[in-house]
């Protein structure tokens, strides 16, 4: 059995600042690239620094995990999305839509193992446009059979339009640290 690990292995860089930050008081002789991402496990928001003569584009993947590794150099730390560029804000969406749509089994996962938070609030309130009556007809579903796929999902519970658009708001929610509870993300 594979150890889960607590570090980042692979991230979406959502923007590369060739000549780093330009409201930076470095001189700019001295700055360096800086490209920031997204990780892909735990949905971190990423500074990196690439190697020397490396040109990243947003939406690349890449490896940054303790093994050699191609692209990056180092990693600089964790960033908050007050830090991002504004072109990383618009990337965001896009890297977080493909992370739900390559592991789209852990995210129906999510609907099938939700559990109550306390005796007035279940999980699945917690995303948005979910109220009672959903997480009633979800769970009711889920005890016949689990779900399999998003579109299992949107099948069975007639009035949930769209369960990976939820899931992809929860989680830009919870990165701009909107959110008390972290259902996706690490704290």
């Amino acid at each position: 059995m594979m150890q889960k690990t607590n570090t980042e292995e692979n991230a979406i860089i959502l923007d590369y600042l060739k000549h780093g930050y330009a409201m930076s008081s470095t001189p700019s002789f001295s700055k360096s690239a800086i490209a920031q991402a997204l990780g892909i496990s735990h949905l971190t928001l990423l500074e990196l620094v690439p190697k020397k003569d490396v040109f990243l584009q947003p939406q690349q993947e890449v490896y940054i995990g303790d093994g050699k590794r191609d692209e990056i150099h180092h990693i600089k730390g964790r960033i908050p999305h007050e830090r991002l560029s504004e072109t990383a804000k618009a990337e965001l969406e896009h890297a977080i839509d493909k992370i739900v749509d390559d592991d789209e089994a852990k995210y129906v996962a999510f609907f099938n193992n939700a559990q109550p938070l306390s005796l007035r609030m279940h999980q699945l309130e917690l995303l948005p446009g979910l109220g009672k009556k959903h997480t009633k007809i979800i769970m009711e579903a889920r005890t016949e059979k689990p779900f399999e796929s998003f579109e299992d999902l949107k099948e069975r519970v007639k009035l949930l339009p769209d369960p990976k658009g939820i899931i992809v708001k929860r989680i830009v929610s919870e990165i701009q640290g909107k959110e008390k509870y972290k259902l996706f993300t690490r704290p």
